[in-house]
């Protein structure tokens, strides 16, 4: 039965699901973006971010099902195009961030919060995740060796590994909001949450920096 299926074997799909875990615990953009919003915004700022990047996941594992990753792989203009547009927002998220650390304090938040509707929490997360076409190959590259040499229809078996490794990740940012938020509450919400809310900008520019040192490499 095994390899005959859409999905792989008990012993492959624990691998899957272990290699998922591993990949979403370790800290980047989506695991920094869920904590720094559910810090600043409370737990409804952070479901919202962790349900746009959930999003945004399911974006990329349709575009690799269909091909649009190995579209971009192969037409470099669009891939550096996005590479951009990615760095871009990452940059602009980060500037954010520095600028509200900055202000920080109780005033500033009460001057801030109320304007950030949860779409805005939403469309961040979405737009850092569709705006990297690195996840979008990582889906190409990640989920093909668990498909089943025997499937019957290898592309609904890469959409189900895809939405396996989307409801999972959707619910670790879940577990990362709660524990987020539990930790907010624990600490004092002034120089703490502003150290936090700095150090979160600091990495969105580090990336957007590293993305743009990548793209002046070949040069």
């Amino acid at each position: 039965m095994p390899g005959q299926g859409l999905l792989p074997g008990p012993a492959e799909l624990a691998v899957f699901a272990t290699a998922v875990a591993l990949l979403n615990a370790t800290p980047g953009v989506d695991f920094v973006l869920t904590v720094s919003r559910t810090l600043q915004g409370g737990v409804r700022a952070g479901f919202a971010a962790a349900a746009g990047i959930t999003a945004g996941c399911m974006v990329h594992a349709l575009a690799a099902a269909f091909g649009l990753a190995a579209l971009l792989a192969l037409h470099p203009p669009a891939f550096v195009a996005l590479q951009w547009a990615g760095a871009a927002y990452l940059a602009w998220l980060g500037l954010q961030m520095l600028r509200s650390a900055w202000r920080g304090g109780a005033a500033a938040a009460a001057v801030a919060l109320p304007a950030r509707s949860p779409w805005a929490d939403f469309r961040a997360g979405l737009l850092t995740n569709v705006l990297n076409p690195k996840v979008a190959l990582f889906f190409l590259a990640f989920l093909p060796p668990f498909v089943p040499a025997g499937s019957p229809a290898k592309t609904l078996s890469f959409l189900l590994l895809g939405a396996w490794f989307v409801v999972q990740g959707g619910l670790f940012l879940a577990l990362l909001v709660v524990l987020a938020a539990r930790l907010s509450r624990l600490q004092a919400p002034g120089p703490a949450r502003r150290l936090l809310e700095a150090a979160g900008g600091v990495v969105f520019l580090a990336l957007a920096l590293r993305v743009l040192r990548e793209r002046a490499a070949p040069a």
